[in-house]
């Protein structure tokens, strides 16, 4: 998947319609208002046999130096700065606006080839916009509906050659593993762009005094230390009464999605906001998805008694995350860079306790020493009695325990075993899962 392609063009087009119709899923958000796009957007897209990653960008406006505008055409030069092909988008309906002839001349200054596609040619209105796209001098177009899928063999068509250029330069591709899957969440404004484009090396997202500027769930693949790691930069979550509007609710389901497919979530919170009831919310909504979390307190420069501020952060991690006890955290600050070294260890360490696989004669001897430490309780003035354990999954760890009546099993004895699970076999800070089911030992006389 040497080739990639940008999708650029002033707001409202259709590039993110046009993103989703070839990553075949409703990654970016589509929405009627202009500039809901920020951030750049990478996907995996697909067209008949042809693979290639793909970048959705900010709509192409004229915006004052140093304004939230002008960081998004950054990050859309920057895409055209990565990509091979850039696909210049304009809306067939329209017609070609003098934005669009500006910046049909900024890209034809620029080093990456451009295919003109003219959007929303569907039915008797497309038609005569797309061949008025001629005048752009870039070719001719692509007329296609992003929406409806039509015109995508004739975009086949003219990408297939760049694909076949950039395989030649890529030479034989190194297999590689699949990268760890590393979300950053929050409530907004407390710096998750900012730790991102630090852990990157670069101003990859946009960031700034603004709270929501990041809109969409952005993806960027990283490498680090040897290690494949697919990094999505999330948008804030605010409590659920102060979600306003269709954007912010689409922005919402973006980053719980993000939660949902993520192996290791890290949690950014503000140190001169310790652990508000927000950031406990989600950090409940990370264990109930059984995500690793590791949590990170940003502005810890900004803090003065930070021995006072560790011992309230413990005690809040302690009394209102009983149930992901031991969960690593690091003092960072994004903006400089300090601490932001140990965040990776800690979210590696985490991920091995997450995917960690404990055997079976051990958990057996465990559950034998723990019932002799602090045995079950009586059920009608017979003791409960704790058959048999094994290890049913992992990502997180979860275990079957066979009891003879499993629904009388009090909640605070099942409390005691995860957090003996958790001391005796090093599954610091990660969800653990315990299923009771009733019966003998199953595989009692096998060989």
């Amino acid at each position: 998947m040497a080739l990639k392609v940008a999708i650029v063009g002033r707001p409202n087009v259709g590039k993110s319609t046009l993103f989703n119709r070839l990553v075949g899923q409703k990654l970016a958000l589509v929405d009627d208002t202009p500039g809901v796009t920020r951030d750049r957007r990478e996907g995996e897209a697909a067209l008949g046999d042809l693979r290639f990653r793909v970048i959705d960008t900010a709509g192409l406006d004229e915006a004052d130096e140093g304004s939230l505008g002008a960081r998004m055409q950054e990050q859309t030069t920057r895409a055209l700065a990565d990509a091979d092909v850039a696909l210049f988008v304009v809306d067939a309906r329209d017609g070609i606006t003098p934005l669009d002839r500006h910046f049909a001349e900024v890209l034809r200054r620029g080093a990456a080839p451009v295919v003109l596609v003219a959007n929303k040619a569907e039915g008797r209105g497309g038609g005569s916009g797309a061949y008025e796209a001629f005048a752009l001098g870039l070719g001719e177009p692509v007329a296609i509906s992003a929406e409806h899928g039509d015109g995508m063999a004739e975009l086949y068509t003219v990408l297939a050659p760049y694909a076949d250029q950039a395989a030649a330069g890529a030479g034989e591709a190194a297999a590689t593993e699949r990268p760890l899957q590393l979300a950053i969440i929050g409530r907004p404004n407390v710096g998750k762009s900012t730790l991102v484009n630090r852990l990157l090396g670069e101003e990859r997202l946009l960031t700034g005094p603004e709270a929501g500027i990041t809109r969409d769930a952005i993806a960027t693949r990283w490498n680090w230390h040897g290690r494949a790691v697919r990094l999505i930069d999330t948008a804030g979550l605010r409590r659920r009464p102060k979600v306003e509007g269709k954007l912010e609710k689409l922005s919402v389901a973006d980053t719980l999605r993000a939660i949902r497919f993520a192996e290791v979530v890290v949690l950014v919170i503000d140190a001169t906001q310790m652990l508000e009831k927000q950031d406990l919310t989600i950090a409940h909504m990370v264990e109930e998805e059984g995500r690793a979390l590791v949590i990170a307190v940003n502005k810890w420069d900004l803090v003065e008694d930070k021995s006072a501020a560790l011992r309230r952060l413990q005690d809040r991690l302690e009394t209102s995350l009983p149930q992901l006890h031991g969960v690593r955290f690091v003092l960072l600050a994004a903006l400089t860079g300090a601490g932001t070294a140990k965040l990776m260890p800690a979210v590696m360490s985490t991920h091995e306790a997450w995917n960690r696989r404990v055997s079976t004669p051990r958990l057996n001897r465990w559950l034998a020493a723990v019932q002799q430490r602090h045995p079950p309780p009586l059920v009608k003035g017979r003791r409960l009695k704790l058959r048999y354990m094994t290890q049913a999954n992992i990502r997180p760890p979860t275990f079957a325990l066979f009891a003879t009546t499993p629904a009388a099993l009090p909640d605070s004895y099942r409390r005691y075993l995860v957090n003996q699970l958790r001391e005796d076999f090093d599954l610091p800070g990660v969800p653990i899962r315990i299923m009771l089911r009733k019966g003998e030992n199953p595989y009692a006389g096998r060989e």
